[in-house]
């Protein structure tokens, strides 16, 4: 793990001192190294057998393109603009499709994470704000956990928010046994639990009975959204929450979960595989995101309450508007669903993000423990001091961050897999890159016109 040295014990007395505390230097070592390659993939056998292999690690990827900070946006955008920003969705999802492609490509052709390839080709000042920006990002991915999961055990079980908030950072424990079990174990986890939000919301759709009709002219685009600033930063947030800094990290760094060879033939299919099985996974994401939306729109904006943005205001207006008293339940278990979720691939996001950029291994407790807590203090703050009210513009707020962060991890993405020297026979296709390109410039462009209305009030 660490290098071998030739003079006195100077190092291995180190080495001691840092395996004391729990943690040591990560040189030339994989992220998650305790789990890399360690799926078995078929050599033989049907294409379906093989592709099987690879299911997983997308549906980890679809956690943070649902998780609670999204619920936020899409009800505030579903109740107050109806379905028109059903078309920010869509095109965030097809984005999202692009750039996690582009993770899957880069870490099976080059064998790095997103992380140890920013420490490989950027200068040490430049990778470490770059590390700093990916941890900004997912301490507010966090703090978006934090309130979600805290609502959750208030809608379902009446916990106080601010002991809820308390609670969740006992997660830790679920996720250290899940990962003594085994990766796959955190995978049918996540699996199960989309699940559960699936059926939820499948049964709060027909329960509200949307307008298809506008449904569908809501995946139609309009300027409005670039026009009006208010639509624009809820259109920022929807994105935010869609395509997600931590995500591209974190996808890097799971897909070398697979041990798919390393002949060139071996790679081609785990990529051809690795895609797919992301390409589904977000496809479902996108189904639940615009569930979120419709829903809102469908319940809130018909009735003229357009102001819905409070996770705990929309549970509590769903029993008397859908007319079920089983919907609120539905509601808050989804929601509690998807805050476990997110707490899992968060962490899994830190520990690559700070293995691949510092090269400093912690305890997957230690990790948990240390951003937990520093998303539990603003969260804990601002539920305490502003109540819910509080709560849900915090949550719309740190999706407008993690939107804005998002550009210093696309772009490095993109110059890599367009790099034959890094990523050889894989390097991406012309066009893929062309097409990443404009999406790069797409979120920036959004971003800069984002700060300029926020600066010209």
């Amino acid at each position: 793990m660490l290098c071998n040295c030739d003079s006195s014990g100077k190092n291995d007395k180190v080495e001691q001192l840092a395996d004391k505390f729990g943690w040591n230097r990560a040189r030339g070592e994989a992220s998650l190294s305790d789990v890399h390659r360690s799926i078995a993939v078929r050599r033989s056998g049907s294409t379906w057998r093989r592709a099987a292999a690879f299911v997983g690690p997308g549906y980890l990827v679809a956690v943070g393109y649902m998780d609670p900070g999204n619920w936020a946006t899409s009800l505030a955008g579903g109740s107050k603009f109806g379905y028109t920003l059903l078309v920010v969705a869509l095109v965030s999802n097809i984005m999202a499709i692009v750039l996690q492609s582009l993770c899957a490509r880069l870490a099976i052709a080059s064998g790095r994470d997103l992380a140890q390839a920013c420490r490989d080709a950027f200068p040490k000042p430049v990778a470490f704000a770059l590390w700093m920006l990916a941890e900004i990002a997912i301490i507010a991915t966090d703090i978006a956990e934090v309130i979600g999961t805290a609502i959750g055990l208030n809608l379902i079980f009446g916990i106080p928010l601010e002991l809820g908030v308390i609670i969740t950072a006992l997660d830790v424990f679920l996720i250290l046994y899940l990962q003594k079990l085994g990766f796959r174990w955190i995978e049918a986890l996540i699996i199960t639990l989309l699940g559960v939000i699936a059926v939820c919301f499948a049964v709060q759709i027909a329960l509200a009975d949307p307008d298809w009709g506008a449904v569908i002219l809501g995946f139609a685009p309009t300027t409005e959204i670039v026009t009006n600033p208010e639509m624009l930063y809820l259109a920022l947030g929807i994105l935010g929450a869609t395509v997600m800094p931590h995500n591209l990290y974190l996808h890097s760094g799971i897909v070398q979960t697979r041990a798919y060879g390393h002949t060139l033939p071996e790679k081609r299919e785990a990529l051809k595989f690795a895609t797919i099985d992301s390409t589904v996974a977000l496809m479902f994401a996108l189904l639940i995101n615009a569930s979120i939306l419709i829903l809102a729109a469908a319940t809130f904006n018909v009735t003229g309450q357009t102001e819905v943005a409070e996770l705990g205001e929309a549970h509590s207006l769903l029993a008397p508007l859908l007319g079920l008293a089983i919907a609120p339940t539905l509601f808050g278990i989804a929601l509690l669903c998807c805050g476990i979720n997110s707490t899992v691939t968060a962490t899994l996001a830190g520990q690559i993000v700070m293995e691949g950029f510092l090269e400093i291994r912690l305890p997957p407790w230690m990790r948990r423990l240390i951003t937990r807590a520093i998303a539990i203090v603003p969260a804990a703050i601002v539920t305490i001091w502003y109540g819910e009210s509080g709560t849900a513009q915090l949550l719309i707020l740190t999706q407008v961050v993690l939107s804005l962060q998002l550009s210093f991890a696309v772009f490095p993405l993109v110059m890599f897999t367009a790099d034959k020297a890094k990523m050889g026979a894989l390097v991406a296709p012309r066009w893929l890159v062309v097409f990443a390109s404009v999406i790069a410039v797409v979120i920036a462009g959004l971003n800069v016109k984002l700060l300029f209305d926020f600066v010209t009030g």
